[in-house]
This record gives C-alpha cells, structure tokens and sequence, in this order.
C-alpha cells in the first residue's frame, strides 16, 4: 500500500512533470526519437520493397539480408553502433540510439510490404495490364491498396517496438523515458523504475492505438479484398478473368 502511495505522489508532485527531467520533456523527447526513426526506417525501407514485390526479382536474397537483423538483438546494435557513433564525433546518446531503432524497424517493414505485393493475386494484375494501365498505376492503384493492411500492420508492429526498446537509450546517455528505468536502477528506487516501466508501457498502447486509428482510415473498405479488386477491374475495362 506504502509503494502504490508513493506513485501516486510521485505522479502528483509538479516538479515531476515540469523542466527537463520532467515526465512531459521526456515524453517528447521519447516521442520524437521514435518518430524520427520511424519516418527514416519507413523511407529506406518501403519504396525497394514495393519496386521489388512487383518485380519480383531478387526478393529472397533482399530479405534474407534484411532478416540478419532480426537475428541481432537491439542491445547488441546499439553497443556496435556505440563506437561508430564516437569515432565519427556524434557523441553518445541520440546517434547510437537512433542506428539502433532504425535497423530494428526495418525487418518486419521491408519483409511484410516486398512479400503482401509480390503475393497479389497474378490474375488480377494481367487483367489491370490488359485494360492498358502502367507498371506504375498497377502498383498504385491496384498491388497497394491490396496490401495495405498488411503493410501498415508491419508499420504498427515496428512502432511499438521502437517506442519499447527506445528505453535502451538510457544506457548510453540518452534521455528519454528509460532515464526513470536506468536512474531507479541506479539509486535503489523502485517508484522510479516502476514510473519509466508504466510511462513506457502507456505509450506502446498510445502507439498501438494511434496506428490502429491510422488503418481503419487509411485502408480502403472496398479495396481489402483481390476479389473486390478484381471486380473493379472487371467493371471498368470489360477484361475477362
């Protein structure tokens, strides 16, 4: 009971939200970082998928590459981005940090986006060629929106995880919310490290919920299916499945 007191007194003294250690400076501090590795992640990440999905030319070895990612662990990249970071003169904290998120974004991204377009349905595409439409109006407008809620629920799953493991940065003097787990950690002070694990775990769910959000508009509802697809195509250019 004496614990739960004093969270709520920690969350109830001002001080604690204001200034730059505070919980709302860190919070965008944490949000920021995340953003801007997700925007970098997306960008490397999607357009070579999208071109190598409706291709479908050195997809498995573009992959398998990516996939050596996944097998290591966002600690170790950081630790190896560490030293670039140093001998390059950015320093600690942001730059490792930053490496570190982005090459742990871009597995599931580059992975869902190249393998939802490659896997549209091939009958649907020779029909959308043969009523005329480019290579580029075939991706845009039929491969994409076929896929799309697989991509962004690759984007959802990345941004969590970003969020999440963002808190590593703390290890080596970046801000952010991990600055409660790591600062508690130090100084024997389980409010604190319980504060950063709650305050971190609110906005995993924020995330999660803001690119649920983000779907359900974004994905068009007549447009999920191959079948409505194609029946589109059918209706606009009269071309026989």
């Amino acid at each position: 009971m004496e614990f739960i007191t004093d969270v709520v007194e920690f969350f109830a003294t001002a001080s604690n939200w204001t200034g730059s250690t505070g919980i709302i400076e860190r919070t965008l501090d944490h949000v920021g970082l995340s953003a801007l590795s997700m925007a970098v992640a997306v960008t490397i990440a999607v357009p070579p998928a999208l071109y190598l999905g409706h291709t479908g030319r050195g997809g498995f070895l573009a992959v398998s590459v990516v996939n050596i990612g996944r097998a290591v662990p966002s600690f170790a990249i950081l630790a190896l981005a560490l030293p670039i970071s140093i001998n390059l003169g950015l320093g600690l904290g942001f730059w490792p940090t930053f490496l570190a998120l982005v090459a742990l974004a871009l597995p599931p991204m580059f992975t869902n986006t190249l393998t939802s377009i490659g896997e549209v349905d091939a009958s649907t595409v020779e029909a959308a060629r043969g009523m005329g439409m480019t290579e580029a109006e075939i991706l845009r407008r039929i491969e994409i929106p076929i896929a799309s809620p697989v991509i962004l629920a690759a984007v959802r799953v990345a941004a969590v995880q970003v969020v999440a493991t963002a808190t590593l940065g703390a290890l080596v003097a970046w801000g952010g919310l991990g600055r409660y787990i790591v600062d508690g950690f130090s100084q024997r002070d389980n409010v604190e490290v319980f504060v950063g694990g709650l305050l971190v775990a609110l906005l995993a769910i924020a995330t999660e919920a803001f690119f649920s959000a983000v779907e359900r508009r974004v994905v068009p509802a007549g447009l999920t299916r191959p079948s409505d697809i194609r029946a589109e195509v059918q209706l606009r250019g009269q071309v026989p499945v």
